[in-house]
């Protein structure tokens, strides 16, 4: 189910910041948990960051804590990933995905049903060395 849209990717030098965007025309994503994915070339789908559409809680995995930031807009509409000090271990295209359950962000990082849940197209981020 294609129904999110992320944006802000591109090409940036090691070191370089991106701020990508999620968003939705079919309904809101407040108070709606949220997770950030990746996945690069050979590589399999990770959860990269999540936020809860309770609490506003986050999580990161570990190699991205302290460069990555998640949060959600004063309108609750748009959530962002802020990327600074990027790698080119980064670069992948990055998705935003939801199913629409409060208790997401307990088990983003897990095995998902892909193709059941709400997400976008990905977002291209490149990082050159």
């Amino acid at each position: 189910q294609v129904q999110l849209v992320e944006s802000g990717g591109g090409l940036v030098q090691t070191g370089g910041s991106l701020k990508l965007s999620c968003t939705t025309s079919e309904f809101t994503l407040r108070y709606l948990a949220i997770g950030w994915f990746r996945q690069a070339p050979g590589k399999e789908r990770e959860g990269v960051s999540c936020i809860s559409g309770s609490d506003e809680s986050t999580d990161y995995i570990d190699s991205v804590k302290g460069r990555f930031t998640i949060s959600r807009d004063n309108t609750k509409t748009t959530v962002y990933l802020q990327m600074n000090s990027l790698k080119p271990e980064d670069t992948a295209i990055y998705y935003c995905a939801t199913d629409r359950f409060p208790e997401f962000c307990t088990y983003y990082s897990g095995s998902l049903y892909w193709h059941n849940l709400f997400r976008g197209q990905g977002t291209q981020v490149t990082v050159s060395s």
